[in-house]
């Protein structure tokens, strides 16, 4: 885990974008952006479209950390590179926006007044791939549309299970049990919402022992590389000195100095 980009989302200022649009919502966004369906002939030609236009966003100098906490990114941009950087990693380095990956694959049909994300195979899988392009975390999002207690129960449970699981991989799960803005019982549903909180407290206590562990793992490379360093300088000093043998060799003589006659 990067401590920098932890320490940034714990006391940083300001919202985290959603550039995360999958294939579903895509030819919308592209019409929208002024290029009509007929521009593109599959799937890969529209999502190299769509990474421009997330690329475009991305480099424009409004889009910064002074900002920007946090952008999602889909699986797709995550496996995408902007100027030769993949995009993770331009958002850090150049941008100073902590990238994160949405990893639902979208919503199952609506049951007991809620929508629970859809399996997740290989999500595993997923996860290490998003360890290995310097996520920092995730973002999985469900539908609350009626006060159901079974169904908001299920939500709650779901959501735990995957941030948990997200946990174990060392990156920092957004869990977002969304609320449907126009639903008729919305105040009722975020009380039923907030009343989860057993889940709650199970995934702090698991994310605050992966902190803990995250800071024993660091101390324990810099202690490792702190003892490499001195064992090569050692070895260095050992050399250029010759070493105790190369000591033990050395012989006194006496010299007399003879200047040139001019």
């Amino acid at each position: 885990m990067n401590e920098e980009q932890l320490q940034k989302m714990r006391n940083g200022a300001g919202f985290i974008a959603a550039l995360d649009q999958s294939g579903g919502s895509s030819p919308k966004a592209l019409k929208l952006y002024g290029i009509p369906e007929d521009s593109w002939s599959g799937d890969d030609e529209m999502f190299d479209l769509i990474h421009d236009m997330r690329a475009r966003i991305i480099k424009s100098p409004a889009f910064n950390g002074d900002r920007i906490l946090g952008a999602i990114l889909f699986e797709q941009t995550m496996d995408r590179q902007i100027d030769d950087l993949d995009t993770g990693d331009y958002l850090w380095s150049k941008k100073n926006i902590v990238p994160f990956l949405k990893i639902d694959k979208g919503l199952d049909a609506e049951a007991d007044g809620v929508q629970l994300m859809k399996p997740m195979p290989g999500l595993d899988e997923l996860l290490e791939r998003g360890v290995a392009k310097n996520m920092f975390g995730t973002k999985e999002r469900s539908v609350i549309k009626l006060a159901n207690p079974k169904g908001i129960q299920a939500i709650a449970d779901q959501q735990f299970d995957i941030g948990a699981q997200v946990l174990r991989h060392g990156l920092v799960p957004i869990l977002e049990p969304e609320i449907d803005i126009h639903s008729p019982e919305k105040a009722e549903a975020e009380e039923l919402l907030k009343q989860q909180d057993a889940g709650k407290e199970a995934l702090e206590a698991k994310a605050e022992a992966l902190m803990t562990a995250s800071q024993k793992l660091g101390e324990a490379m810099y202690a490792k590389a702190q003892g490499e360093a001195q064992t090569a300088n050692a070895g260095d000093s050992g050399a250029a000195g010759g070493g105790k043998d190369a000591d033990e060799k050395v012989v006194d003589a006496e010299f007399t100095e003879v200047k040139d006659k001019k």
